[in-house]
């Protein structure tokens, strides 16, 4: 039930210069969006449902878990030669677009268009647009519209965020970004190389990656800064709980700074970690990820330097599966386009693959977008996925 207060703050909402603005949600024009909540910043929180595209991904209980696993492997590998199928022949898709195409002909060889009529679903969507541009997630919706379609939702096709928008650039980690949805989508499609491991999260900011990790990994270990939006994390953790518990997975909530030498510098925080999962990572961690967090060069550096210090001590090789959207801008200094922001993360990436200590030896691979796509988003050209293989020499 959203107060008088907070509508208000809805109805005033205004974008400052200093804001940021995720354009995740803007590809969703017909899913519904409620605020819930303010948080401590006074920030509006909304719940949004992300739908997995693949309508046959499904988990199953503990009881079923190892008659399943072979019907899961199969869905997956069907998935997969069904993508490549379509992937590698573009005459299919062109036969099924000229056969459509023909369809919408009439006698003459005329394009003839069928308009739908408006019923009454449409009027009332209408009366709820605003009279100032604002970005659809804001349209306030009619009492319980939200728990009816919550309703029709099955468990296992929805995952559940809760987010901010437009913030401050501090306070981005809040919003959805399509790195992680990149990100998410390269678990889903490589699943079986994730099973059963135990995977580190790096600026893991609202938890979607590390949830859809969660869906086949172990243990996932998912890290932030800011009690505030570690506590969005724990709740969107808890929301999807369900998607956690049938993959027999744990996620760990912890503070993780990288501009800290320590794991989490105050000992007496509520996402604290204990000796004993410090060394359950150190003993077990396989994987790391981070997503869509390489925007501020000092960042990018901390980022880095606490990438170097855990994979040197770690017992095993570690994979890091690092995205990144290239952002262009226009400055002054250059009086071009740039992307100063990428340029700083490729040679910071160059620099820890030349890096020659007789201890890890870091190999960097490029890794092609080709794989399907489960979730709804824009992958645009400026979306980049990179591996890197620490690997252990002594």
């Amino acid at each position: 039930m959203v107060d008088v207060a907070e509508k208000e703050i809805m109805d005033n909402l205004t974008f400052k210069s200093d804001t940021v603005l995720s354009d995740v949600h803007l590809h969703c024009p017909n899913r519904r969006h409620l605020m819930v909540r303010l948080n401590a910043a006074g920030q509006p929180v909304f719940l949004s449902h992300f739908k997995l595209l693949w309508n046959t991904y499904n988990w199953v209980s503990e009881k079923n878990a190892k008659e399943a696993t072979t019907e899961k492997e199969q869905q997956y590998k069907s998935r997969g030669e069904l993508c490549d199928k379509d992937r590698n022949n573009p005459e299919n898709e062109r036969e099924v677009n000229i056969k459509g195409l023909e369809a919408l002909l009439d006698d003459d060889g005329d394009l003839e268009v069928v308009r739908r009529r408006q019923d009454a679903s449409d009027l009332e969507e209408k009366d709820l647009l605003r009279d100032r541009v604002c970005p659809v997630i804001l349209i306030r919706e009619e009492d319980g519209a939200f728990e009816d379609e919550e309703q029709e939702h099955t468990c296992s096709d929805v995952i559940k965020i809760e987010h901010t928008m437009a913030t401050p650039l501090k306070d981005v980690g809040k919003q959805v970004w399509r790195g992680a949805f990149l990100l998410a989508d390269y678990i889903l499609s490589k699943w079986d190389m994730f099973r059963r491991c135990t995977v580190l999260e790096l600026g893991a900011g609202t938890g979607i990656t590390s949830i859809i990790m969660g869906t086949v990994a172990q243990r996932v270990y998912c890290t932030d800064v800011g009690e505030d939006l570690l506590a969005m994390c724990e709740r969107n953790v808890a929301l999807n709980k369900h998607l956690i518990e049938q993959g027999r997975s744990e996620i760990k909530v912890k503070e993780l700074d990288w501009m800290q030498a320590d794991f989490c510098a105050d000992p007496e925080g509520p996402y604290r970690w204990s000796e004993a999962e410090i060394a359950d990572l150190h003993d077990h961690c396989t994987v790391m990820m981070a997503a869509d967090v390489f925007y501020d060069d000092d960042l990018t550096d901390a980022l880095f330097r606490t990438l170097y210090r855990i994979t040197h001590n770690l017992k095993n090789s570690c994979a890091v599966y690092l995205s990144i959207e290239k952002r262009l801008n226009f400055t002054l200094r250059h009086m071009d386009v740039t992307c100063e922001a990428y340029n700083h993360f490729r040679n910071t990436l160059n620099d820890l693959e030349n890096l020659q200590d007789g201890k890890i030896k870091y190999t960097v691979e490029p890794i092609k977008l080709d794989f399907c796509q489960f979730l709804i988003y824009e992958r645009t050209e400026q979306l980049e996925l990179w591996k890197v293989i620490a690997e252990q020499l002594t």
